[in-house]
């Protein structure tokens, strides 16, 4: 398989705070790679590398608010390392929100723009992956999205049932892609995407053919004209290269 998860894409009204908040949080630099797109990757990153999901940030007209079906979790090395940084994202410009998750160990936030995501608690698992222990996309049917997702990136199962997948790259390095099921599945347009690129980069057409043999089909999201391919999974998730 030829095919690499490279980046988390978050749609942005404000790129530039919402990218001087994320680096913050993650101490990661920040770029452009032209008007209206924020990048945010490691300090001295070489890209692509599967040690690190990077995240773009893209402006857009009307970033509507909708349910996240995606969204990162951070890692922290202890209970005093996640109270820090706890505090530290709400002086940033992170507020608390109650996303259904109940009564549990990690902290849930939104960033200054709504985007959901969670702090953890330390956990063995995610003691080498960097900030982000894992990026968490929502379904109904964890088993049915990683037989798409085992067979479209070059990733490892780790864990499986019928709640809960774990993937991660083969090399063993960088955060995890979990599937997690969710009550209420509906198909809605998110504000959040998953970016993959093939390697070589010459094989786009050869890739986008077997993902679709996969199960993929094309989504119009009104990119327009644009030299990625915007696809969507077998869960509706949306997701480019």
């Amino acid at each position: 398989m030829t095919l690499q998860l490279v980046q988390v894409n978050f749609k942005a009204g404000d790129e530039s705070a919402l990218g001087r908040f994320w680096a913050e949080a993650l101490g990661w630099g920040l770029s452009s790679e032209g008007p209206g797109v924020i990048n945010l990757e490691p300090v001295g990153f070489d890209w692509p590398d599967p040690s690190a999901v990077c995240v773009d940030l893209v402006r857009v007209p009307d970033p509507e608010t909708v349910r996240c079906r995606v969204h990162i979790e951070l890692a922290t090395t202890s209970d005093a390392h996640q109270a820090k940084l706890v505090a530290r994202l709400k002086e940033l410009g992170a507020t608390p929100v109650d996303a259904g998750q109940g009564d549990v160990p990690g902290t849930v936030l939104a960033d200054p723009e709504g985007n959901v995501f969670s702090v953890l608690e330390p956990r063995e698992l995610y003691r080498d992956t960097g900030p982000v222990a894992a990026v968490v996309v929502g379904c109904a049917d964890p088993r049915a999205l990683v037989r798409f997702w085992g067979e479209a990136i070059d990733w490892t199962v780790h864990e499986l049932t019928d709640d809960r997948a774990l993937l991660r790259s083969v090399k063993g390095v960088g955060p995890y892609l979990e599937f997690r099921r969710t009550p209420d599945d509906r198909a809605v347009r998110s504000r959040v995407h998953l970016d993959v690129m093939p390697d070589p980069v010459e094989d786009q057409a050869k890739e986008v053919a077997r993902l679709e043999g996969l199960g993929a089909a094309r989504a119009d999201v009104g990119q327009g004209d644009v030299p990625w391919v915007v696809l969507a999974d077998p869960n509706t998730l949306d997701y480019q290269f």
